[in-house]
Parts: structure tokens; C-alpha cells; sequence
């Protein structure tokens, strides 16, 4: 089989695998088991090598979320995807629609989908694949498959998570952010924060870190001023783009020890703050 041609849709394909399993090491282990079948294929019988390529990928994807529900039922703490760097420069992954499509906050509402939902809701809003290819690639009816798209959309806009605010709103809450770490108080952090926000932290178990979410300003701010504080200070403060937006990473003796990344409301509050301090998951940053 063309091998070639493989690379030129790689990183579509991680793409695809990366929002549909929530992991970078998942969506590279379905990258590498889709070229596997590709070169095993018999050509002849491959009409379309492109929409092949989606069907295998998306396919090992959804056999690879049934059985990571298991896991992730029996995870220690909160569960939020392995964050990965982004590059928001004039290239499609950085449209709008995309980065949206790439924030902690609209993964965390995928995984509230079945593994077909999501699937046909991203090959369709995301990708721009038409009904009746993605029907092929399910093996299902396209009425069903359209009815999956319009369940998954109303979920999706229900949770209002397809959002990402200016890039100068961002800057604005790295800078407050910072300042609150550095000792100069907490009053523009909290002029930027929901009411109801939502503090959540994933340490797999393996890293000590809140077991449980924090709900409202209150809390996320004693949070803040008792805990990271203390603990950050003296830690290296890296603003990275993250699941495409801005972000920061913590690094400690040359080694990333923790990554947060944000979601925001639409009138540019911030709605949660997600802290990541699973080393597995930190390890490829």
C-alpha cells in the first residue's frame, strides 16, 4: 500500500482519534493500528483510500472507548483528557471551529456521548463528512446516523462548551492568574470568575492533588490562596497553547509537573479551571 499517501492523512487521523478517546498515547496506539491494517489491505478492494482510512480509524476508536469505560469508571478522582500543545497560527487546526473543538470542556462533554455519538457528531460538525459517508462508516442507516448527529448537537449546545474567548480576555486571566500565584492578591482573579465555577484536578491516583471538585468562587479562591500559592510559587510558570487555547504549564527540576487550561462562559467568565498532575498524562508535554 502507498505509504505516502498514509502520511498525508495522519494527522487528520490524530486528530479524529485524539477528540474521540481524550488521550494522546489512545489516539497514536488507533493511528498505528489503522496504517497496520493499511498496509495489509488489499488496494484493489479500496474504492476511496481516504474515507477507508476515517472508517478504520473511527471504528477502532469506538471499539477502544467501550472498553476504556470500564477503566475510566474505576479512575482515582477526576478523569480529564491528557492535555497536548496546539498550534494557533493561520492553519485550519487553529480556526475557530476547531480550537473549540479541541478545549478540555468540550472532550469532557463528548465523553457524556455513546462512542457512536460522538463519532458521527465529530465526523459531521467537525470534520464535514456528508451523512451518508458517515452512515458507511457506521454501518448503520443514515436516518439513524442523522438522528445520533442531532442527540449529540443538542448535548453539545446544551452544555455551551464550543466556546473560546478572545485571545486578550485570555491573556487578561494568565496575568491575574499569575499575580494571585506571585502574592499580589486575588481581587482580578475573582473579578474574572463565574460565581459557580468549577475547579477540577486529575491526578491519576499518582499525584497528590484535590480528590474532589470544588464548587464556587469561594471555595476555587481559598483554594488558590492556601494551597497553589504555596505550592507554586517557586515553580517555573510556562504560558503554553493548550487544546487551543492559552494555558500554563508548571515545570519543576526541568520536569512538568502540572498543566491548567480553562473554559469560559459567554460573557467571558471563567466557568472551570481543569488542573492536570497525572504524570502519565503530562509526561509527552
Amino acid at each position: 500500500m502507498d505509504t505516502d499517501f498514509f502520511e498525508t492523512r495522519r494527522r487528520f487521523l490524530f486528530g479524529l482519534a485524539y477528540r474521540m478517546l481524550g488521550t494522546r498515547a489512545d489516539a497514536e496506539d488507533a493511528v498505528q493500528e489503522t496504517f497496520i491494517k493499511w498496509c495489509h489491505a488489499d488496494p484493489a478492494s479500496i474504492e476511496n483510500p481516504g474515507a477507508w482510512l476515517t472508517s478504520t480509524c473511527t471504528n477502532l476508536c469506538v471499539d477502544m472507548l467501550r472498553s476504556a469505560h470500564r477503566t475510566r469508571v474505576d479512575y482515582v478522582g477526576s478523569w480529564l483528557p491528557e492535555p497536548i500543545h496546539t498550534v494557533l497560527d493561520d492553519t485550519p487546526e487553529s480556526r475557530l471551529e476547531l480550537a473549540s473543538s479541541l478545549t478540555t470542556a468540550f472532550l469532557l462533554m463528548l465523553e457524556r456521548l455513546t462512542p457512536k455519538e460522538r463519532a458521527a457528531y465529530l465526523l459531521y460538525e467537525i470534520f464535514d463528512m456528508p451523512y451518508a459517508d458517515i452512515a458507511a462508516t457506521l454501518g448503520m442507516q443514515e436516518s439513524a446516523c442523522r438522528k445520533l448527529v442531532s442527540r449529540a448537537r443538542e448535548a453539545v449546545e446544551a452544555g455551551k462548551v464550543r466556546h473560546v474567548a478572545p485571545a486578550e480576555r485570555q491573556r487578561q486571566l494568565l496575568d491575574a492568574f499569575r499575580d494571585a500565584i506571585n502574592g499580589r492578591g486575588t481581587g482580578s482573579l475573582a473579578a474574572m470568575l463565574s460565581d459557580d465555577i468549577r475547579f477540577s484536578s486529575d491526578g491519576g491516583g499518582k499525584a497528590i492533588t484535590i480528590r474532589q471538585d470544588l464548587m464556587g468562587k469561594a471555595s476555587v479562591l481559598r483554594f488558590v490562596e492556601r494551597g497553589l500559592v504555596r505550592f507554586w510559587r517557586d515553580l517555573e510558570w510556562i504560558e503554553a497553547d493548550i487544546n487551543g487555547a492559552k494555558g500554563v504549564l508548571l515545570r519543576e527540576d526541568s520536569r512538568i509537573v502540572s498543566a491548567m487550561t480553562f473554559a469560559y462562559a459567554e460573557d467571558g467568565s471563567v466557568s472551570n479551571i481543569y488542573l492536570m498532575r497525572n504524570p502519565d498524562k503530562l509526561a509527552r508535554l
